[in-house]
């Protein structure tokens, strides 16, 4: 009977061993075969969890810019290092005394880089100010910025880039994710296009040239004088139809200050105009409203939607368990954060890569395949968190950066990953479950291809092969 189990067990052993030889040799001959890899580089790596072993390897040791599969990096560290149950929190504190509607004394809002501090978040705020009995303001609207630096770009991005949503600036106090959503709606022909910008606030100008179904007007514009650093929102040429445009403002501070002021003075508190200050609060002030934001809230959206900003915020507060400081906070700060658990925790040397921001934005990132790998599969092995993870990721088919992928066969609903891409980059790593129900993790990261198409479909190839595959 001994001998009988042995068999059967060495015959299942061989049927595996030939199935993981026939799943690379497809990966091979898919490697060999696209034709763009002839002009670009490919680095892959893909790992058994359920065997606890690795299936296959192709570069998967060399250095590539990771665009947004980054993001895995600054996840998978944040939810070991400051836990699942973190919070991003925005104070609103006063110094002096209240004295029958007036206070005599500051007003304090305290930066903690919450990205999706939105317009009812604001609303709240000001309306804490009236509830505490707040109806003027004899001394100075402080905003608290002190949680960072005053670098407002990640190290090594690209300055071209804005007003693009996707790169915002940076700082401990944002509003709308220092962005303004642009609507033009056409008049009458010839007349001025109707301009609509939201949120609503005194901080930034319009200035409207836009003209109602008039071609000869050229195309429709809408843009903003960021070489000149400016908010002035300008909207120029046809409007023949319902338009709109995301873009990011200068100086975002500001943006939430003077907006938090305009707030106040439509509640009919009296704040003067020019009492607007950036000081750190000092330890007497009074708390009197705390917005608190959960951590899972800001990682699904930099996971699912590829936000920077949530990156970024998630990112700089790892810095804040650096021990050394807890204000005017660096990317180095952060870095350190990083490089100390990727040596502890994950196991290899921080010597031999380089990350200087949480998204993946930044020209100077270079990881590995396998080191991206060692991420997916830490998280995999730590089920107190693994589930928040998980489920943070796109869905192929379903949600997130892969709705519009892998949506039939296995791969729909099957693959969860993290996407990236930015010029010359495009990556893809997460899980898939293979045919026989092997949880699998991989990494795909491809360089220096100029059409991203081709990489997204080398990829969803490979989940395919993957997800069909009985091990």
């Amino acid at each position: 009977m001994k001998r009988i189990l042995l068999v059967a067990l060495w015959s299942l052993s061989c049927i595996s061993a030939s199935a993981r030889d026939a799943l690379a040799g497809k990966l091979d001959t898919l490697v060999q075969s696209a034709s763009f890899l002839k002009t670009s580089e490919v680095g892959m790596v893909v790992y058994d969890l359920t065997d606890n072993r690795e299936l296959y390897s192709y570069q998967a040791d060399k250095l590539y810019r990771p665009a947004s599969i980054e993001k895995v990096i600054t996840a998978v560290t944040a939810l070991s290092v400051l836990g699942k149950d973190y919070q991003f929190e925005t104070r609103l504190a006063y110094s002096g005394e209240i004295k029958r509607g007036v206070l005599d004394g500051d007003l304090y809002v305290i930066g903690g880089f919450d990205p999706e501090f939105m317009e009812q978040d604001m609303k709240l705020l000001s309306g804490a100010v009236a509830e505490a009995g707040i109806k003027s303001v004899r001394g100075k609207l402080v905003g608290d910025v002190s949680m960072m630096d005053s670098i407002y770009w990640g190290t090594g991005w690209a300055w071209d880039d804005t007003p693009e949503p996707f790169q915002p600036y940076l700082s401990p106090l944002m509003l709308n994710r220092g962005c303004v959503s642009v609507t033009v709606t056409p008049a009458a022909k010839g007349d001025t296009g109707v301009v609509e910008v939201f949120p609503e606030s005194d901080f930034y100008r319009i200035e409207n040239r836009s003209v109602s179904h008039s071609p000869s007007a050229g195309q429709l514009s809408i843009n903003r004088n960021w070489l000149e650093n400016g908010n002035v929102i300008q909207v120029s040429g046809n409007v023949s139809s319902v338009r709109g445009r995301l873009i990011n403002v200068f100086d975002p501070k500001s943006f939430f200050m003077e907006t938090f002021r305009y707030r106040l003075s439509q509640e009919g508190i009296e704040v003067e105009r020019d009492s607007i200050r950036y000081l750190q609060a000092p330890d007497s002030v009074q708390v009197i409203y705390i917005c608190k934001r959960p951590i899972e809230l800001v990682m699904r959206r930099a996971l699912k939607k590829s936000d920077n900003l949530c990156a970024e915020a998630i990112f700089r507060h790892l810095g804040l368990k650096n021990g050394k400081t807890t204000s005017r906070l660096g990317f180095e700060e952060s870095q350190c954060v990083v490089n100390r658990f990727m040596r502890q925790s994950i196991g290899f040397s921080p010597d031999d890569y380089k990350i200087v921001d949480g998204s993946g934005v930044s020209l100077y990132n270079y990881v590995s395949p396998q080191l991206i790998l060692a991420y997916l599969n830490y998280a995999y092995r730590h089920p107190e968190f693994f589930g928040m993870f998980y489920d943070g990721l796109p869905v192929a088919g379903m949600d997130g950066t892969l709705s519009y992928r892998m949506g039939k066969g296995k791969t729909f609903r099957n693959v969860h990953a993290k996407t990236g891409t930015v010029t010359g980059v495009c990556s893809l790593a997460g899980y898939v479950t293979s045919g026989n129900g092997h949880k699998l993790s991989f990494v795909i990261i491809n360089q220096n291809v100029l059409k991203a198409r081709l990489a997204r479909k080398f990829q969803d190839e490979v989940c395919r092969l993957l997800s069909e595959t009985d091990l």
